[in-house]
């Protein structure tokens, strides 16, 4: 009896151990199909090496007003923010004396008209004595003598007369140029002279637009390096070139002042700080989307994508990064043109994984390389 319950309870261990290897493959899941990946085959862009800083707006013609008479202002025929032509009347000041004093001096100027016509007269009647006789040439000089005096003395008269009237037209003061009235300085009935400021003028058509920037990039600066002006949120607002780069950097703060020249069609004012951006060079590198970028201890990696064994696989690939633009890397060593990196699910992709390969563009929107870093240290 035992051999036959030996065998028996073989056959029925055997029959578990079948029914158990068909329930362990029956439970088994099957492996995941490939993650799908967005992938970008990277060539070579147009990146900008610039630096930012705060500008300061000046007008190119800008002039305090002051009288060249003293008196009581009378009329003030502006106001603050005004915008005027050249030789437009700004303020009045009181005339009145000036306007006497021109008075006597053209009726001295009539006076010495009346001389001289009678000097000239009588020289005509002495000359004609003399010729018959009847006067000596003593007569005749002393005729000849008051005509000159009468002439000198209404030429005098006739200069005093104009004196006068160019002193008359300091009483208004007017504008030296076209331009907008800043403060008006002075109230009706304030007394004034030649040191009293009025008011100012500022010509605002045309701006100029002063920078200070670190010496060693000034090294980096030509009178052809561009220049843009910049809203708060980096948007482009105009665009000139440098003029002027100072020959000398500031000896305490050792920034060197860079100038350049705009066209005022956005209403700036002048003596307004602007957000500024200096192009320093431009070439063509390598980018890659700041998103496509992992570190690990402090070194930057791509997921870099190749072909192996028929299957496209990721590869976690390090490089060298240059400066940082609006949303994207340069990428100085590592890459070359042609290769193909991972731009999505970096967080799941590991060493060797395989991926299908979905190819998109990404739009780097002429990323500027920006040195801000080092820049804003300065």
């Amino acid at each position: 009896m035992r051999p036959v319950l030996t065998f028996a309870l073989v056959v029925v261990v055997s029959a578990l151990c079948a029914c158990n290897g068909r329930s362990d493959a029956a439970t088994r899941k099957p492996a995941p199909p490939p993650r799908e990946v967005e992938v970008l085959t990277l060539e070579p862009t147009l990146v900008r090496d610039t630096g930012e800083y705060l500008g300061s707006l000046i007008s190119r013609q800008s002039v305090n007003v002051l009288p060249q008479v003293s008196g009581y202002v009378r009329r003030i025929l502006v106001k603050p923010g005004d915008r005027v032509e050249a030789g437009a009347v700004l303020v009045e000041i009181d005339s009145r004396e000036e306007e006497a004093a021109l008075e006597s001096a053209q009726a001295n100027l009539h006076s010495s008209g009346a001389r001289l016509e009678l000097a000239k007269q009588t020289l005509t009647r002495t000359q004609a004595l003399y010729q018959e006789g009847l006067v000596s040439a003593q007569e005749l000089e002393r005729a000849r003598a008051d005509l000159q005096s009468a002439d000198a003395a209404a030429k005098a008269a006739t200069a005093a007369v104009s004196q006068r009237k160019v002193q008359l037209q300091y009483h208004d003061v007017r504008a030296p140029f076209a331009g907008v009235v800043g403060d008006v300085l002075v109230r009706l009935g304030d007394y004034v002279n030649a040191n009293t400021q009025l008011t100012s003028i500022a010509q605002a058509e045309v701006l100029e637009l002063s920078v200070a920037i670190p010496a060693p990039r000034a090294r980096e600066v030509t009178t052809q390096t561009p220049v843009e002006l910049l809203d708060s949120a980096g948007n482009v607002l105009q665009r000139s070139q440098v003029f002027f780069v100072a020959p000398q950097a500031d000896p305490r703060t050792q920034l060197v002042e860079v100038k350049a020249i705009f066209s005022n069609t956005l209403g700036l004012r002048p003596s307004e700080w602007i957000r500024t951006r200096l192009v320093y060079s431009t070439r063509q590198a390598l980018q890659v989307p700041a998103l496509a970028v992992i570190r690990q201890s402090g070194q930057p990696f791509v997921f870099r994508v190749t072909e192996e064994n028929s299957q496209t696989i990721v590869e976690r690939y390090p490089v060298e990064l240059g400066p940082l633009g609006d949303n994207a890397w340069v990428v100085e060593r590592g890459l070359s043109p042609g290769d193909r990196i991972a731009i999505s699910g970096l967080q799941a992709l590991r060493d060797g994984m395989a991926i299908v390969s979905k190819p998109v563009t990404f739009d780097f929107g002429g990323a500027p390389a920006e040195r801000s870093a080092q820049d804003a240290g300065n």
